[in-house]
């Protein structure tokens, strides 16, 4: 392990069920930098959710191995503590306590570290002001807009400076707008202060707005392509469109566009 790999599975295998088994994983090794920001695609049941529970130690795997920080999970006495001051977690629901305000929500993943009263509640002042909700520090859940309350959350994810932050569809019930909001936000976190982010999304918007994509079919990376640039992110969107795909299926191109498909489907398939 090299110190500034933050994350790494080898060969990792996830399988479901006794008799009619589900390969949800299938041998699956990557391998993640501090201060990455990566998104995993991937149609419905293709082991996006599966990898995300098992790097944050919320699952095991049928066998294989992850590492966070070094650290083999497997070797981990307690997962529940491991977790806690290793990995944030922003789940598509925001998951806060509705008779906590903005900040005692912010606090609550402190409540068993070292961290006094005071301490606690000066970090989340200032993540809070972080994430752009200073105003709102004592307002309720149900008193804020959903970006709002996903900017909490958030902010919650960030409270114990955990090595990684996983983010399981963040946007996935806020509007176009705020989820362009939350990822800005994201990008933000992940330049300033150097978060580790892997966002889990079927949203390839959401997925161009990272820096590394990983792509997920039938359990297995199908695809793991660096974002250089706009120009790449917009290519990466133009393969997964209903275009993109009929032209690398070869069925469904429109008339005015057979003459280019074939060239098409040359750099689509090395993108």
């Amino acid at each position: 392990m090299t110190e500034e790999m933050v994350v790494q599975t080898r060969n990792l295998m996830k399988i479901y069920g006794d008799g009619d088994q589900v390969r949800a994983l299938d041998g699956v090794t990557l391998a993640l930098r501090a201060g990455e920001f990566v998104a995993i695609v991937g149609p419905s049941g293709s082991g996006k959710s599966t990898l995300l529970n098992l790097l944050g130690a919320l699952d095991r795997p049928t066998s294989g191995e992850v590492f966070i920080n070094g650290a083999s999970l497997a070797a981990v006495r307690n997962l529940d503590q491991f977790r806690s001051r290793t990995v944030g977690f922003v789940f598509q629901t925001h998951n806060l306590i509705p008779t906590l305000t903005a900040r005692e929500n912010v606090e609550v993943p402190m409540q068993g570290s070292l961290l006094r009263g005071g301490m606690r509640r000066a970090r989340a002042l200032e993540l809070l002001r972080l994430v752009g909700l200073g105003p709102r520090v004592n307002f309720l859940p149900n008193q804020m807009s959903g970006g709002e309350r996903q900017r909490v959350a958030i902010a919650r994810a960030l409270a114990n400076r955990p090595a990684i932050v996983l983010a399981d569809e963040p946007t996935g019930n806020l509007d176009s707008q705020t989820t362009s909001e939350i990822m800005s936000l994201l990008s933000e976190l992940n330049r300033t202060q150097g978060t580790t982010l892997i966002v889990v999304t079927h949203n390839h918007e959401v997925a161009r707005a990272t820096r590394r994509v990983i792509t997920l079919r039938d359990g297995k990376i199908q695809q793991d392509v660096a974002m250089k640039s706009a120009f790449d992110s917009d290519w990466m969107d133009f393969k997964f469109s209903t275009l993109g795909q009929a032209i690398l299926r070869d069925d469904g191109v429109p008339e005015e566009l057979r003459d280019l498909a074939p060239r098409l489907r040359a750099v689509l398939e090395k993108v």
